[in-house]
């Protein structure tokens, strides 16, 4: 499942995120043939903006008919099914399981994770084959991460100083104190895709649906299907994750992400020419 309905505004972008382009392909179109790469996947389920559904439609067309064209291949046969997203992340997912249909393991994978080598991939399922019910794909943390918490200014002895004659605001200035190094050796950088028993991703959304009619709106928060895994006392087990595997959120992603789309479109034009450059050399051998 692609959740894809996320927005581009922190890109600086009109459209939503999944649209944008690396080098001429969108980021989910790059997605798709990363999960089409890897082999592990007999239907996809994209959860795009209702907005933008025929845009997303007409890249999943292009997907379409590189695979009718590649026919008799081991990726011909994979559903590809586009559906209106939800409001948040998590709705989304919601709504895309729906199409599921009778997968025992299903995947999750960010648009916006578009170079997620096919690799990847494979080492998840292959986790959740070999029994995991929650995987992760991660990478070590390299900064130093501190906890923070506002605190109102005079508390922490700042003067705060008003203009004679101005009006009093009453939400005093707040300072950001940092607290303690953590072990930074003990912390994960998370990705996607994440990998799940489906029986147990399913569980998780309904638990969380039905804690979140007890407890109100905006009174939860999560950020990933492996915490509502885990909130069911489910182990989230990790392999490795990838750099290239970068999440395109702000504009820097997208000059590292072009860079690396634009490498690896040459190496696989470069190969494809070498190819065909041997082939004319066989047949002309052959015609001697």
């Amino acid at each position: 499942m692609v959740p894809a309905a996320g927005s581009g505004s922190r890109l600086g972008s009109a459209d939503p995120k999944a649209l944008v382009q690396l080098n001429g392909k969108s980021l989910l179109v790059r997605s798709l043939e990363a999960i089409i790469s890897s082999g592990v996947a007999s239907t996809i389920v994209v959860a795009a903006p209702e907005e933008f559904l025929m845009r997303a439609r007409s890249e999943i067309t292009s997907i379409a008919e590189s695979m009718q064209t590649d026919s008799g291949t081991e990726h011909s046969d994979i559903s590809i099914t586009v559906v209106a997203g939800g409001n948040d992340r998590i709705e989304s997912v919601q709504l895309a399981l729906k199409y599921a249909g009778g997968a025992d393991v299903v995947l999750v994978h960010d648009a916006a994770r578009a170079l997620t080598p096919p690799e990847v991939f494979r080492r998840v399922v292959a986790a959740v084959r070999a029994g995991a019910e929650a995987v992760v794909p991660v990478l070590p943390m390299t900064d130093t991460v501190r906890r923070a918490e506002n605190r109102p200014a005079e508390a922490n002895g700042w003067q705060v100083v008003v203009d004679s004659g101005a009006e009093v605001d009453q939400n005093l200035p707040t300072v950001e104190v940092l607290h303690g190094d953590l072990d930074r050796s003990r912390l994960r950088r998370v990705q996607t895709p994440q990998g799940f028993a489906a029986s147990s991703l399913r569980r998780a959304h309904e638990k969380y649906e039905d804690d979140l009619a007890t407890a109100g709106p905006g009174a939860l928060t999560a950020t990933d299907d492996a915490g509502l895994v885990e909130r069911l006392g489910v182990d989230v087990i990790s392999v490795d994750g990838d750099e290239e595997a970068l999440k395109i959120t702000y504009p820097l992603d997208l000059v590292l992400g072009e860079h690396i789309a634009k490498m690896r479109d040459e190496q696989i034009s470069g190969a494809a020419n070498r190819g065909a450059a041997g082939s004319t050399l066989n047949e002309r051998g052959q015609r001697r």
